[in-house]
């Protein structure tokens, strides 16, 4: 019999298959911090953003390296494949104080990088935030 039993392979490739669709989505960013919750839709991209996070401790890490802020535009530019069209998602601990994250917007925004975008965590189950209700005037009566 000369054929080739292919039926093992294709087995293994399945396994590995499994394996990698599971892990992959755990390998995305190497820095944990506790992001703030939101009821905002995710947005659907194609390319891998460049990630740029904002740790509890104030510490800058350009996707899973600490960097320092004198470093962070440089690395940027040397590492995006679009110039200043690269999606930069900026991440920052819900501890961190607004102003430490803005600074870091500021200073991504005013190298040229214009596609910068604010990194949440969906809200648990799922559920949208009702909208606010405007205050009404009362006649004082």
């Amino acid at each position: 019999m000369s054929d080739i039993n292919v039926t093992p392979f294709v087995d293994v490739m399945l396994v590995l298959l499994i394996v990698f669709m599971v892990a992959a989505p755990l390998l995305t960013v190497g820095v944990p911090i506790d992001l703030p919750t939101t009821a905002a839709n995710p947005l659907n991209e194609d390319k891998e953003p460049l990630n740029v996070t904002v740790a509890a401790d104030g510490k800058i890490y350009l996707q899973d390296t600490e960097t320092p802020e004198a470093e962070i535009v440089p690395r940027l530019l040397a590492i995006s494949a679009n110039g200043y069209d690269q999606r930069i998602y900026l991440r920052g601990d819900k501890t961190v104080d607004y102003g430490r994250i803005m600074e870091v917007m500021t200073l991504l925004n005013t190298s040229g990088f214009t596609r910068i975008g604010l990194v949440t965590d969906p809200v648990p189950g799922g559920k949208k935030a009702a909208p606010e209700k405007a205050p009404t005037r009362g006649t004082g009566k």
